[in-house]
């Protein structure tokens, strides 16, 4: 089918030819999201070569598992930021196993710091540790928009066009997750 004509498809419509196959509508799928996808893989992880392999695996994904995607559970929009969202997560932590792994090699004399700055590190991982504790206590559907929004960096209105939501309900489950983490927070600091 030429490009002109599945260009005009709405999107559930071209994951119904991806679903059987159709490589011209992937691609098309693709042209669609995939600045939506690097823009949130780039803002996750920071590094544009490490969002770019993000967003390249979560299409394969996609692709691999195109047959997995349901009309009735979200946008197309939804399920590729959705599997970006994952892959952008995996690719973080496999960055800290990396720096873990490396910062050992070195060698401690090699990696010595000086003390204030070792402490202040200290804190920091403690911090966003405890942050993460945090994060893991609340309903996931909220988690997901503070994510978005804190290490998205995106708007309330961008986040209920992805998540395909309206923006009131953003805002409600952002509010009701965040006072979640506060508790949270207050009862690790007790």
């Amino acid at each position: 089918m030429p490009d002109a004509q599945l260009a005009r498809f709405a999107d559930e419509e071209l994951m119904a030819l991806v679903q059987r196959g159709d490589g011209d509508a992937f691609e098309a799928v693709y042209d669609r999201h995939g600045g939506a996808a690097f823009a949130l893989a780039y803002r996750m992880v920071g590094n544009r070569v490490t969002a770019e392999d993000t967003v390249q695996e979560a299409f394969l994904s996609m692709w691999r598992s195109r047959e997995r995607y349901q009309r009735d559970r979200g946008s197309v929009r939804t399920w590729v930021l959705g599997i970006v969202h994952h892959r952008a997560i995996d690719a973080l932590r496999r960055n800290v196993v990396h720096d873990r792994r490396r910062a050992f090699g070195e060698g401690l004399a090699e990696k010595e710091e000086a003390p204030e700055s070792t402490e202040i590190e200290v804190l920091r991982r403690d911090e966003a540790r405890t942050v993460r504790n945090a994060l893991d206590t609340i309903p996931g559907e909220q988690c997901r928009v503070i994510e978005l929004a804190y290490f998205g960096g995106f708007t309330h209105t961008e986040i209920a066009e992805m998540i395909d939501t309206p923006v009131g309900t953003v805002k409600g489950r952002m509010r009701l997750g965040l006072e979640k983490m506060r508790r949270a927070l207050e009862e690790s600091a007790a």
